[in-house]
């Protein structure tokens, strides 16, 4: 089943490469408790189907970069990118992508948070295996209070402005 509006995001992890050392996070991949992360915090959180895929690359994630501090001016804490990646390959492509410190890069590489979402599709015969929809929710304290979850192929929901006309 498909999570919605209302719905408590699943229980689960994600990990993200860590570039610089702080208290409670080492060096290279961390992997994080869901549930702890969203406690008490407002969380922009849009998912795609791979790094460096051609729309992900040059729209979906700038897009989110270009509006953070319009998101984070209406309240919302952080911003996430959850694609079905290992942490490697999200920690380079966001420093690539010049998201440090503005978007969190979160690897789901066994897409195990994908799917108790709902939201994995299988391009197994495409060569790349079980993927991430495209989609973009707003959670507040791990409710989910919007979500946009975009028609295969297409991206004109899931994007930054859109979420963030919806962020109150």
């Amino acid at each position: 089943m498909t999570i919605k509006i209302g719905d408590r995001l699943p229980e689960g992890t994600l990990s993200e490469f860590i570039d610089v050392e702080t208290e409670g996070c080492a060096l290279g991949p961390n992997t994080f408790n869901v549930g702890d992360l969203v406690k008490n915090k407002k969380i922009a959180i849009f998912g795609l189907p791979g790094a460096y895929t051609p729309t992900c690359s040059a729209q979906h994630v700038p897009g989110y970069i270009q509006n953070a501090d319009a998101l984070k001016a209406k309240g919302v804490d952080e911003i996430w990118c959850i694609s079905v990646n290992d942490p490697f390959v999200m920690g380079a492509w966001g420093r690539q992508q010049n998201a440090t410190g503005i978007v969190r890069m979160m690897a789901d590489g066994s897409a195990k948070f994908t799917k108790a979402l709902g939201l994995e599709f299988d391009l197994t015969e495409r060569g790349m295996g079980i993927r991430s929809q495209r989609y973009s929710m707003l959670v507040d304290d791990g409710v989910v209070k919007q979500f946009n979850l975009e028609q295969p192929g297409k991206f004109d929901v899931s994007n930054a402005e859109t979420l963030l006309k919806q962020v109150s």
